[in-house]
């Protein structure tokens, strides 16, 4: 069973287990919108849970949602480079987000309010423009409406669904043009889905939500 220490406190861990996971176990908090500590190959699109480690008298930066826990292993999560890249991470996610906070349906339980506390940073960038489309909303599902101009691309959705044995909902295009959208764009109410509301569950934003919630933006 590895030893490391996470901010100079010992933890014993599993083999093979993640550094995030691992963390946040030990009530050590690192930010992170993409993680599923379900898949097997991790995601890392976020780039918000960067840390600083050093094994062997070596130091580097990794991501700890793909990084595994090595005996004698320390850990450093808010390091002046960890916290400079994580800041520049959740700038350029906010740059291509729909921020209109007052009338969405997350409101208070938004990840993305919640790391911007825990960085201590503003959730509206100062550092670079908005970026931000005006894709369509699609309001087809008689139980929930799909926002991808609050979508931050964490992939839950997509994961969770596929996770199923589903595919409704996928990425399309490459780099800043990437989106998660149904295959060829159809309306969400022509998929087949069995309305279990997963993939609204495990929205860490307003971009997938309950019609019962409502969103005064989307009527």
């Amino acid at each position: 069973m590895p030893s490391l220490s996470i901010d100079g406190k010992e933890i014993f861990a599993e083999e093979g287990d993640k550094i995030l996971w691992t963390a946040l176990k030990a009530g050590i908090y690192i930010p992170h919108l993409c993680a599923e500590a379900e898949a097997e190959l991790p995601f890392g699109g976020c780039r918000l849970c960067f840390v600083e480690i050093e094994l062997n008298g070596r130091s580097k930066m990794v991501t700890s949602c793909s990084e595994p826990v090595l005996d004698g292993m320390k850990v450093f999560t808010n390091t002046k480079k960890v916290i400079r890249i994580r800041k520049m991470a959740f700038n350029l996610i906010i740059s291509d987000h729909h921020l209109d906070c007052k009338p969405c349906a997350k409101k208070k339980g938004c990840e993305l309010i919640k790391i911007a506390s825990k960085l201590k940073i503003p959730l509206k960038t100062t550092s670079m423009k908005s970026l931000a489309r005006d894709l369509p909303v699609d309001d087809s599902h008689p139980l929930f409406t799909f926002d991808p101009r609050k979508c931050i691309k964490c992939g839950k959705c997509i994961f969770t669904c596929q996770r199923l044995g589903n595919s409704f909902l996928d990425f399309a295009n490459r780099g800043f043009e990437m989106i998660v959208t149904s295959f060829d764009r159809m309306p969400l109410s022509s998929l087949g889905c069995d309305s279990c509301l997963k993939c609204v569950n495990v929205c860490p934003t307003g971009s997938l939500f309950l019609k019962e919630k409502g969103n005064k933006e989307n009527g």
